[in-house]
């Protein structure tokens, strides 16, 4: 696999790619094949189509499921055990009645949303949205309600921080790109996501709980507790605030860091520096804070040492089927990018003689609908761009509006062909085209919206330059 080089050009891989999505949602919505295998099957066709050699198409379809398996798995199975903890201890349920107390049962989406916002700028999308999930579902439970109405408004509100605001990988990694100042992004990067989040994530999910008012989920990590089965003193809701807070501040420390490192402004190889960057690790916070569920939640309250470890083992069975999917959804983009897809389509559209911020957004737009990996689509668009960027002339403000504008075009429209996609939907339950018809247009309105925003701000440099 590392000598062969895609012989197909732009027009058929296109073509191929289009075929092979229309195949998995027949063989899913229509035919009812289980995502899994349908996922396998078409990742195998693909590459035939594509001309990976024979000898190079398991390989190539192992290898994105499992870059994709070793990061979901142990965030979901570690989240599901926090998740269990959390649920079965009463304490979901406590900090359920809290919100809805406090802010009222017509705020509850928005408390949600909110908390999701301050917990996301630290924290990556899937785990974020995975340790809340027990939260989410205590409120819905709460209130009766859909679960995309305070589902969609805490998963908008993730992936709003994760594409527009450092230290995420995304904007970052452009900023490098383009010599553009972290300080600026942040700036016009909460500019951008809050009213962005507001429209795409909050008033989308009072409109699709609406909609999809039957679209209930009892748990995440298994069969529902009832109230009767829940402790006589539950776990207190600044308990489980605490062992929320506790990814976030780890999590926090690592992005932060790593983001300090690369303008320069803290030392790589200190000891405390690495020290605190592996704890803030993603799968070492979730551990850290999956060993403080036991101890508070379990332990404290004077709950056996057996009874928590089969809590924790009832969390892992129900989501295996969501690891398994994702990991799929993982191994079709893998084979897509290896296909050659993404290449081929940003040369061809690297010579587009339209504006550099508009020319940035579209590539970007292009190779996420093509290949499913917002990272991958917000790296090459903003490496095929370097040149004209370069050559712009722009000042410090738009090169960060010029970063903003490739992450917004990086997140249009997650479809069968994104992970993410596969790991939302099977989170909350919904089937193939539920999940299309709300976390796909969620995705598409942050880009839309977000890059309205930044083109507003964009207009308003140069008025003023």
């Amino acid at each position: 696999m590392d000598t062969w080089e895609p012989t197909l050009s732009a027009g058929p891989l296109l073509a191929i790619a289009a075929l092979s999505i229309a195949l998995i949602l027949a063989m899913v919505i229509f035919f009812k094949v289980h995502a899994f295998v349908t996922l396998t099957t078409v990742s195998a066709l693909t590459a035939l189509m594509a001309g990976i050699p024979l000898d190079s198409i398991v390989p190539t379809m192992t290898e994105g499921f499992g870059k994709t398996l070793g990061s979901v798995a142990l965030l979901v199975g570690l989240g599901a055990m926090i998740g269990r903890l959390v649920e079965t201890s009463g304490g979901a349920k406590s900090l359920a009645e809290l919100l809805v107390s406090t802010f009222g049962e017509q705020k509850a989406p928005l408390a949600l949303g909110v908390a999701s916002l301050i917990m996301g700028f630290p924290i990556f999308f899937d785990a974020g949205l995975i340790v809340m999930l027990p939260v989410i579902f205590a409120v819905a439970r709460r209130l009766k309600g859909s679960v995309l109405t305070y589902g969609i408004p805490a998963a908008g509100a993730f992936s709003v921080t994760h594409v527009f605001l450092p230290p995420h990988p995304g904007p970052v990694a452009a900023a490098e790109f383009f010599h553009a100042d972290i300080g600026l992004i942040l700036l016009f990067g909460l500019l951008v996501a809050l009213p962005t989040w507001y429209l795409s994530g909050y008033r989308l999910g009072l409109f699709l709980g609406k909609k999809f008012p039957d679209r209930m989920v009892d748990s995440l990590t298994g069969p529902i507790v009832d109230d009767g089965q829940l402790p006589t003193s539950p776990a207190s809701p600044l308990k489980v605030i605490g062992i929320l807070l506790i990814p976030m501040l780890l999590i926090f420390g690592n992005t932060g860091l790593s983001t300090l490192q690369t303008t320069g402004a803290a030392d790589g190889d200190a000891t405390w520096v690495q020290f605190l960057v592996f704890l803030g690790q993603t799968p070492i916070a979730l551990l850290i804070t999956t060993a403080a569920a036991m101890l508070l939640l379990g332990l404290h309250r004077g709950i056996d040492k057996t009874a928590i470890e089969k809590t924790m083992e009832s969390a892992l069975g129900p989501i295996c089927s969501v690891v398994l999917i994702t990991g799929a959804g993982g191994m079709f983009g893998g084979v897509l990018r290896a296909s050659g897809i993404g290449d081929a389509l940003a040369d061809s559209m690297a010579g587009l003689g339209i504006p550099v911020i508009i020319a940035a957004y579209i590539i970007a737009v292009a190779l996420r609908l093509a290949q499913g990996s917002a990272t991958v689509a917000l790296t090459t668009a903003a490496a095929l761009m370097v040149p004209a960027v370069e050559a712009g002339g722009f000042t410090a403000v738009q090169l960060a509006l010029i970063v903003l504008a490739t992450a917004a075009g990086s997140v249009f429209g997650s479809h069968v062909n994104d992970s993410g996609f596969w790991l939302v939907g099977r989170l909350m339950n919904l089937d193939v085209a539920t999940t299309l018809r709300t976390w796909t247009v969620n995705q598409a309105l942050i880009s839309v919206i977000g890059f309205t925003f930044v083109g507003a701000l964009y207009g308003a440099s140069l008025m003023f330059r």
